[in-house]
């Protein structure tokens, strides 16, 4: 039976410790052709800066690669953080990557910065306050919107004859449902790093959500943190070397990701044990039956119409076993081998 639901998932391109950078991007290409396979709905890279364990800095590099190695699913950020760019530029390339893969590709949109403090101001990145002007900038370049005397009125985008994709606001507090919902964007929710419930940030969105030609009725996704082997025990063990490599980020110590086997010998000091007490909650670990089960109840706690998960596994291999465990404990019917 399958799951009321459509799954997707977001990948942060992670490079794991004892692998080259080119063999962390080379997967990012196998992973979508296993998403697109399975049946995945969507996937979406999301923008970080200034992490060694993390190769998603181009989310559009990242987009057209898999798009052009795939045939059906959609491919978009998850999100491109507004701040850090021109409003013209984004504009321009997620044009470009309408253009070159009509209808599969999708404009996910946050406010983070994806990086510290040293990473925003190499990037001129702009301050939190500055959000809506951006996004208000953009919807202007994409709608011909800027009124007559406005300097940028004189500016067209290129290429034309094209429109944005579809746009999604993410959020991770509730702050931004309202606003997701009055300019008929899709919303998704980062359930995955954020304690805050999602279901009254999901209610508040439906209630302002204002139809629009991408999102005729409202659509929302929860993004959840999901480890899935095929036994719980395995699964936990796989997980030792997220809960240690989040320790060590969030107390200054970044480093690629370590193997479990290496991981669990890491002496963590208290500050990284409460690191880990505190997060731990929101790692859904376990077997496929149990993650089934699971994920579905937090899906209809929060009335969400998409999840979408994101799996930190130091193999690149059992990462894709994950997906694929998780995809056929929920039902997802798959797509089948496709030549690319």
């Amino acid at each position: 039976m399958s799951a009321p639901f459509a799954l997707s998932l977001q990948d942060l391109a992670p490079i794991a410790e004892g692998t080259s950078t080119p063999e962390a991007m080379a997967e990012t290409v196998l992973l979508a052709q296993e998403a697109d396979r399975l049946g995945y709905e969507r996937l979406w890279y999301a923008e970080h800066h200034g992490m060694p364990s993390i190769a998603s800095s181009v989310p559009e590099i990242l987009i057209g690669s898999a798009a052009a190695a795939t045939r059906d699913l959609r491919v978009g950020s998850g999100g491109v953080m507004l701040l850090n760019h021109a409003p013209l530029r984004i504009a321009e390339a997620y044009r470009t990557l309408e253009a070159l893969h009509p209808g599969r590709i999708d404009l996910g949109i946050g406010r983070a910065p994806g990086g510290d403090g040293y990473a925003m101001r190499a990037l001129r990145s702009g301050g939190g306050e500055d959000f809506s002007a951006y996004l208000a900038e953009l919807m202007a370049f994409d709608e011909d919107g800027f009124p007559p005397d406005h300097p940028f009125s004189r500016v067209p985008v290129s290429p034309g004859g094209i429109t944005l994709p579809p746009k999604w606001l993410l959020g991770s507090s509730g702050a931004s449902a309202e606003a997701a919902g009055n300019l008929g964007f899709g919303y998704a929710f980062a359930a995955h790093f954020s304690h805050t419930p999602a279901a009254p940030a999901f209610a508040a969105y439906r209630k302002a959500f204002q139809p629009t030609e991408h999102f005729p009725e409202p659509r929302t996704i929860l993004c959840l943190s999901v480890i899935c082997a095929p036994t719980e025990e395995e699964a936990r063990y796989l997980g030792i070397s997220q809960s240690v490599n989040w320790a060590r980020f969030v107390t200054g110590e970044q480093r690629q990701l370590s193997a479990p086997e290496k991981a669990s010998q890491h002496v963590l000091t208290p500050q990284q044990q409460k690191v880990i007490d505190h997060q731990s909650s929101l790692w859904l670990v376990g077997s496929p039956e149990q993650m089934a089960e699971t994920i579905s109840q937090r899906a209809r706690e929060a009335e969400a119409d998409e999840v979408m998960v994101t799996t930190t596994i130091h193999s690149y291999a059992l990462r894709r076993r994950s997906y694929a465990l998780l995809a056929e404990a929920l039902g997802v019917t798959p797509r089948g081998a496709q030549a690319h």
